[in-house]
C-alpha cells in the first residue's frame, strides 16, 4: 500500500479516501492545510496511484475488496478512531468501513461522495447501460469514452468556470497510471461493480439514521456525476448534516482547497474532533 501521511502521530486522525481515476495525489493541497491540527493519512486504493498488487495475489477488484483492504490498512496502522473524508469511489469504500465499524468513525466529510439514488446524475447513463447489459460492446463504449486523456480531463474541468485553472499534472498523472498494462480492465470491472454500491445505499442510509455521525457534505455543485440532490439527501437521515455547495465541478479540491480545508477544520472542531 502506498500512502501519504503528515501531522503529529498523536493528533486526531483524518483518513482521506480518493476516487476514480485519481489517487492520494488529489490531496496534495489539502494535506498540508490539515497537518497542523491532525494526523492525515491518504492511501492509494488498489488499482490506483502507486499501490502495487502482485499478480499472484489474484486480487478481485470490487468495492467489497477495496473496503476489506482499507479495513486491513487501518488495522495495520492501528487507527482505532478517525474522521473520514470520502470522495467519489472513496464514499462507498468508506461507508462500508463505517458499516463494519461504526464506533471507529468520529465524523464524515463527503466531498461529492454519494449515497442516494437522487444524487446520480445523467453522466451515469452509459454506465447504467453497462450494468444492465455487461456486453463486450458496452464495455468498449466505457473504455473509449471515459478511460482516455480526453475523458479524464473532462472530469476535471467540466463545471469549472476557468478550466485552465485546473493544474494539468492532475489529469496527466491519472491518465499515465490508467495506461499501465491491465489497468483499464481493472477500471472496467470496478465500473461494473459500482452497481453493488447502489444496492447498498439503503444500508448506508440505515447506518446514517442509527449512528448519526457528524456529517459535512461539501459539494462541487456543477458535478455531472454526483449532483447537488445527493448532498441534500443526507439531511433525510442526518437532520443536522451540514451541506455546502461550491461553484465548481467534480474535483472540487482542484479549485477550492482553501475553502474546503477551512470548512473541514471548522466542522471537525465544532464536533469535537480536535486536540
Amino acid at each position: 500500500m502506498f500512502y501519504r501521511a503528515a501531522g503529529d502521530p498523536n493528533s486526531p486522525v483524518v483518513l482521506l479516501l480518493h476516487g476514480f481515476p485519481a489517487s492520494s495525489f488529489m490531496f496534495r493541497e489539502l494535506i498540508p492545510r490539515l497537518a497542523d491540527d491532525y494526523r492525515v493519512i491518504a492511501p492509494d486504493l488498489p488499482g490506483f496511484g502507486f499501490t502495487e498488487v502482485p499478480p499472484e495475489r489474484k486480487y478481485v477488484y470490487s468495492f467489497d475488496r477495496l473496503a476489506a483492504t482499507m479495513n486491513a490498512f487501518t488495522q495495520a496502522l492501528k487507527l482505532r478512531r478517525y474522521a473520514l473524508y470520502v470522495f467519489d469511489y472513496g464514499a462507498p469504500t468508506g461507508f462500508r468501513l463505517a458499516l463494519a465499524h461504526p464506533d471507529r468513525v468520529a465524523a464524515i466529510v463527503s466531498q461529492n461522495g454519494n449515497a442516494y439514488e437522487e444524487g446520480l446524475g445523467d453522466a451515469w447513463a452509459p454506465i447504467r447501460k453497462y450494468w444492465a447489459e455487461p456486453t463486450p460492446g458496452n464495455r468498449e463504449v466505457i473504455a473509449k469514452n471515459i478511460l482516455t486523456l480526453e475523458g479524464t480531463r473532462w472530469q476535471y474541468t467540466h463545471g469549472v468556470s476557468d478550466p485552465e485553472s485546473v493544474p494539468p499534472e492532475s489529469y496527466t498523472l491519472d491518465t499515465a497510471l490508467l495506461e499501465r498494462p491491465g489497468n483499464k480492465d481493472i477500471q472496467l470491472d470496478l465500473f461494473l461493480d459500482y452497481a453493488s454500491n447502489v444496492k447498498l445505499y439503503p444500508a448506508f442510509q440505515d447506518y446514517f439514521r442509527k449512528a448519526r455521525p457528524p456529517l459535512l457534505a461539501i459539494w462541487g455543485k456543477n458535478d455531472p456525476f454526483f449532483i447537488p440532490a445527493g448532498a441534500e439527501a443526507f439531511r433525510k437521515d442526518i437532520p443536522n448534516a451540514r451541506v455546502q455547495f461550491l461553484d465548481t465541478g467534480h474535483f472540487a479540491l482542484e479549485t477550492h482547497p482553501v475553502e474546503i480545508a477551512a470548512a473541514m477544520k471548522e466542522f471537525l472542531r465544532a464536533n469535537g474532533v480536535s486536540q
